[in-house]
């Protein structure tokens, strides 16, 4: 199982209080990208709700960070309005949610796109993105509070053909409502953006690969390599469930409090050139 390494000497260095007396949820919380975001996040003084469907590793982390667990498929709304009802009734008010939920799947050419496949990336990744911006967005203009919304996207959203052609659409489908929800939203106060993060070895890219590449016994360790070594401009560095956490963790703080609309690439540069010219400088 593979884990967020929450608590760690890094991240407790880099804590500094930032969300003190805030309230947020996480939903796809209970590992991976989402863990490490609600670790930081309370580290840094948040009150966290973690919303996920892995109900016994989520009320684990829940307990050691004195949150709160919700079993929270974010494909039904009633799921995601039942989180943030649960903030409302735990604190009074919602000034966070980080909409991270969300699956991938094996699919390669168009010419055979299943479309039941199809739905179901689209009913979590964009649907389930659509559920959590509408009712945080209902509770913050609600309470009067100038709250802050990320949701998560992916490289594959900024350059083709690094993904299935499900799942990149569904990616940028997230870039377009959180974009058009943030020209809405602005007016209350309220702050919409995206996190894209490139080729971090969570277990699902681990499982991607192995579809793909028909190795199933491929590791962490393998991909991790694979990435430092030509999915990033640093070379020798892949990108960890902290350096997104981070990226979070800056975009729902007052440190951001003037950007909106925003697309934040977690990438190590992959995304700002192209593969010719990354070889060449590789070779040079």
């Amino acid at each position: 199982m593979e884990s967020c390494d929450h608590k760690s000497d890094s991240s407790q260095k880099l804590a500094t209080k930032r969300l003190t007396g805030k309230v947020a949820i996480v939903t796809g919380g209970a590992r991976g990208i989402g863990c490490a975001t609600a670790t930081l996040m309370w580290e840094n003084g948040a009150h966290v709700i973690i919303a996920d469907i892995l109900d016994e590793v989520g009320e684990n982390l829940a307990k050691s960070i004195g949150g709160l667990y919700v079993h929270c498929d974010v494909s039904k709304e009633s799921d995601v309005e039942s989180a943030v009802q649960l903030a409302l009734a735990w604190k009074g008010k919602l000034d966070i949610i980080f909409n991270n939920a969300g699956i991938v799947d094996n699919g390669r050419s168009i010419t055979n796109l299943e479309m039941n496949k199809l739905a179901t990336l689209i009913n979590v990744n964009v649907n389930g993105v659509i559920h959590g911006i509408k009712h945080a967005a209902r509770a913050m203009i609600s309470s009067g509070t100038r709250g802050s919304i990320v949701c998560s996207s992916s490289s594959a959203a900024v350059i083709g053909g690094l993904a299935s052609h499900a799942y990149t659409l569904t990616k940028g489908a997230i870039l377009g409502i959180s974009r058009s929800a943030a020209c809405e939203l602005g007016a209350h106060g309220i702050r919409v953006n995206c996190v894209s993060p490139h080729a971090v070895p969570s277990e699902m890219l681990v499982k991607a690969y192995r579809e793909y590449l028909g190795k199933p016994d491929i590791t962490i360790e393998d991909v991790s390599d694979r990435i430092g070594e030509s999915g990033s401009l640093l070379r020798g560095r892949c990108g960890s469930f902290e350096d997104i956490a981070q990226a979070v963790l800056f975009l729902v703080s007052d440190e951001a409090g003037f950007i909106t609309g925003h697309n934040l690439v977690v990438d190590g540069g992959y995304t700002s050139t192209t593969l010719k010219m990354r070889s060449i400088y590789s070779d040079g």
